[in-house]
């Protein structure tokens, strides 16, 4: 693993605990067609409609993502109660050897960067390109998505579960990019794709091997 450096910065919650995605969005109200539609909502139904997903799972997964976006014009705000969309990457080095990974606070585990989908984030990838500048210190050019994944979670300022629906993209860093650990992580480090630590998800190794995929053509 490399040294990092340290910044501050706003800290926010994530949970990580992959479900059945029959389970997971839970019963989905329409709600008044005068709500706003954010710009990355759009994106998001144009994204999920044209991707090919790589497995009979992920496809149903697929079909639930776009049915919830066509109930709820809020499906990407982090105000949408029953559950929401969000973004996140995994970033691989210049060569394909290592993967960068963050030891977050609270999850307490070694997981992707990614989060919320922010008003002023127009994609998915932009969201998820900002989570990574955020939380690694990089400047990347996500491509995907390569996966999807449903998990439970109390997000800050919820005080009941909801559900955060994340759009999974694969990154490549520029050669001798240095990582910058955010304040809401414990530490971030780039890691041996053949050798990743104790403890890792099995989900965020399906994403890395997805991803590594996707990358490398």
């Amino acid at each position: 693993m490399s040294a990092v450096q340290r910044d501050t910065g706003q800290g926010r919650s994530i949970g990580w605990s992959s479900v059945s995605h029959a389970h997971a969005i839970g019963s989905v109200s329409p709600v008044s067609a005068t709500i706003h539609t954010p710009p990355a909502a759009n994106d998001a139904r144009a994204v999920l409609t044209g991707w090919r997903s790589p497995a009979t799972s992920q496809e149903s997964l697929r079909q639930a993502y776009l049915a919830f976006l066509d109930a709820r014009p809020d499906a990407t705000l982090r105000t949408c109660a029953p559950g929401h969309l969000t973004a996140s990457a995994v970033v691989f080095s210049h060569d394909l050897s290592q993967v960068a990974l963050v030891l977050h606070g609270i999850v307490g585990a070694w997981i992707q960067p990614g989060g919320h989908i922010e008003p002023d984030d127009a994609t998915l990838a932009d969201a998820a390109r900002r989570e990574v500048r955020e939380e690694l210190g990089l400047d990347v050019e996500p491509v995907g998505p390569v996966m999807l994944d449903v998990h439970p979670i109390t997000c800050r300022g919820y005080t009941a579960q909801t559900r955060h629906l994340d759009v999974r993209f694969a990154a490549r860093a520029r050669p001798g990019a240095a990582l910058v650990c955010s304040s809401e992580s414990n530490d971030v480090a780039w890691w041996p794709v053949d050798a990743l630590p104790e403890g890792t998800f099995d989900e965020v190794r399906e994403l890395i091997a997805l991803g590594h995929a996707r990358l490398r053509g």
